[in-house]
């Protein structure tokens, strides 16, 4: 009995993981026109999507970013991404 508890127990946890996993993903594409957002959780989650997609537009769309952003969390955050960006395409 212990062993399908921890069994069933193993598979929610793993169930629970992946649901988050693809949750996440849907945000982060939903998100990617919303680095300018009010919303704080919008631009977090704009800013994991264009990570992923280097390229000289989004080099210039992160400036503006940096430059616009109040918030010195995202904005450090922003910062970092704009950085790696543009050692990676040098």
């Amino acid at each position: 009995m212990r062993r399908r508890a921890a069994l069933a127990t193993a598979v929610a946890f793993a169930s629970g993981v992946v649901t988050g996993l693809v949750v996440w993903s849907a945000q982060t594409q939903g998100a990617r026109h919303d680095l300018f957002s009010s919303r704080r959780w919008r631009r977090l989650a704009a800013l994991g999507h264009i990570r992923g997609r280097p390229g000289l537009s989004t080099i210039q769309q992160l400036r503006d970013y940096v430059a616009w952003e109040q918030h010195s969390g995202l904005r450090r955050r922003g910062t970092t991404i704009l950085r790696r960006m543009e050692d990676s395409l040098e």
